[in-house]
């Protein structure tokens, strides 16, 4: 059976599976709107865990003299423990926690962001946050696991950097960065129609008897 990875990484942890393509996410972009990061608040957006990065965001936000708005999911015991021990010590006027947001609040608060924060510390098979960032003309600023080297052009649409001050100098520096250039490769690397392209052209090969299969590595 072809089996379809969604990212480099995610097909690195298939050993012994036969993979027929590696094909990325997408999104619609034009359901998102052109933010002009007018907020001026970095924005962490995902789930209240270590693996995430919360304080790691909080205590790179704040020497950096970026405001953070901290938008997570905490529903499970674990998640509300993290979050008194480790987050709640870190909020103040410009470390906020603003709640689980979804629909029009989350593409408002990610179009008014200066960048997306996701300094993730686990092997997450892609990162969909990361491309709603770009789709939204938002940079994003997150370290180098799993597929992030993938999905964000170091120094073109965020910063990539493995460290709390390579974190810090590059929440310093995202005014250098295109808007326009972040949206522009959401909408030529991960929207829906390149998505549905890339898998329609993989059916077509598997229905013709001759699908690629290769064992991951």
């Amino acid at each position: 059976m072809p089996v379809i990875a969604i990212s480099e990484h995610h097909a690195s942890t298939a050993a012994g599976i036969p993979l027929a393509a590696v094909i990325h996410h997408g999104v619609d972009v034009d359901a998102f709107p052109h933010g002009t990061g007018d907020g001026g608040y970095a924005l962490f957006l995902g789930r209240m865990s270590p693996d995430k990065g919360v304080h790691v965001a909080a205590q790179a936000a704040t020497p950096a003299g970026v405001p953070l708005r901290i938008a997570a999911k905490i529903r499970e015991p674990a998640e509300l423990a993290y979050f008194d021990k480790h987050v709640v010590p870190l909020l103040g006027e410009e470390v906020q926690y603003v709640g689980e947001v979804g629909g029009a609040d989350k593409l408002e608060l990610l179009a008014g962001a200066c960048c997306l924060l996701n300094p993730i510390a686990w092997p997450e098979p892609f990162g969909m946050v990361m491309i709603e960032a770009l789709a939204c003309g938002t940079p994003v600023v997150a370290t180098p696991h799993s597929s992030v080297p993938e999905l964000i052009s170091d120094g073109a649409t965020g910063y990539v950097r493995h460290d709390h001050t390579g974190l810090v100098d590059a929440l310093q520096r995202i005014d250098r960065l295109d808007r326009g250039r972040c949206r522009k490769e959401a909408a030529e690397r991960f929207s829906t129609e390149r998505m549905v392209d890339d898998h329609l052209r993989l059916y077509e090969k598997v229905l013709e008897g001759r699908p690629r299969l290769a064992h991951a590595s």
